[in-house]
């Protein structure tokens, strides 16, 4: 009877190892994703391009939750105050990085509360004028808003990626532009193409179709290259414009805190779902870029960047969230 004692006691023992050893193997159950922004917005479509491929390769299904309100801050705020265990992660833009900046109430630093995972995808967007603007270069148009300050812009949202770019062109070219709030960039599309806006900053899937057709004119687009979309439209750069060229992202975060291990391997798979064609391609048909591999090392630096490049900006202009 002791024999058969230790027998199931060594078992037990051993099961219990086994237990811890497949409880420290990361990712062992399902993995919730926070965006802070509407369901099926471009956000959480470009989160599921990697998502999907991440389940796959692992064998684990994320769950995708909107959490919108308070320009992001909301969802932000939950992954900031999450289990910093690797298994509560947050998709989003530079509003991770300009909010601190913009609102009194964000509550989270982007430098310390999180580790960057990958970055899913570049946006590209283009600056564009109605058909019949008498500018066809972005130096016209500034020539433009000089002799006539406090022409209109399309504004989808305060801190938003577009409006950013908009502000720091202002300050980069030295014009006065009059922000006019939308809930999107549809409306701004539309109202842009009938004449109501001067000039607006526009994701390129929204608006390539607009251009080809004439109804509306590209004076730039976003993007260290020209865009597949629209390639005879001259980058910010050759515009003459370098420093009003910053490039937006689509990103995965997590709380910071989690194991080096656990970081490690999500950004290692990460980066292979980044090298599939296919993945590169649905990034394209979304208006964006694929984004290229950077270690999470590299990606705390280029929070650190964005978030002090954005807080000059906004300080700047003045801009305020609450």
């Amino acid at each position: 009877m002791r024999s058969i004692a230790k027998i199931a006691g060594a078992m037990i023992l051993a099961l219990g190892a086994c237990g811890v050893q497949a409880q420290g193997t990361f990712p062992n159950k399902p993995i919730k994703v926070i965006v802070p922004y509407p369901a099926g917005g471009i956000v959480d479509v470009v989160g599921r391009v990697i998502t999907d491929k991440l389940s796959v390769m692992w064998g684990q299904p994320f769950i995708t939750e909107a959490r919108p309100g308070a320009n992001s801050n909301i969802g932000t705020d939950a992954v900031a105050k999450a289990a910093p265990d690797g298994y509560t992660w947050l998709i989003t833009g530079p509003a991770l990085t300009a909010n601190p900046s913009l609102s009194t109430n964000a509550g989270w630093d982007p430098k310390k509360d999180f580790n960057g995972l990958g970055i899913a995808a570049w946006t590209t967007s283009a600056i564009l004028v109605p058909a019949n603007s008498p500018a066809n270069t972005l130096k016209e148009f500034v020539a433009l808003a000089k002799a006539k300050p406090g022409m209109n812009y399309g504004n989808p949202g305060t801190g938003s990626s577009i409006h950013l770019s908009t502000e720091l062109l202002k300050q980069v070219a030295g014009i006065q532009l009059t922000s006019i709030g939308y809930k999107g960039q549809p409306q701004v599309v539309t109202d842009l193409i009938g004449g109501q806006l001067d000039v607006a900053f526009v994701s390129i899937g929204l608006i390539t179709q607009h251009v080809q057709s004439g109804k509306l004119k590209a004076l730039g687009v976003i993007s260290p290259q020209r865009s597949k979309q629209l390639p005879n439209v001259p980058t910010m750069a050759e515009a003459g414009y370098a420093e009003a060229g910053v490039l937006p992202w689509y990103a995965f975060f997590t709380r910071s805190g989690a194991p080096k291990e656990v970081l490690d391997k999500i950004n290692a798979d990460f980066s292979k779902v980044l090298a599939m064609p296919d993945v590169r391609e649905k990034m394209e048909k979304l208006g964006g870029e694929v984004g290229q591999p950077m270690t999470v090392a590299e990606m705390s630096r280029l929070i650190a960047s964005d978030t002090d490049k954005w807080a000059a900006v906004i300080k700047a202009g003045n801009i305020k969230l609450d």
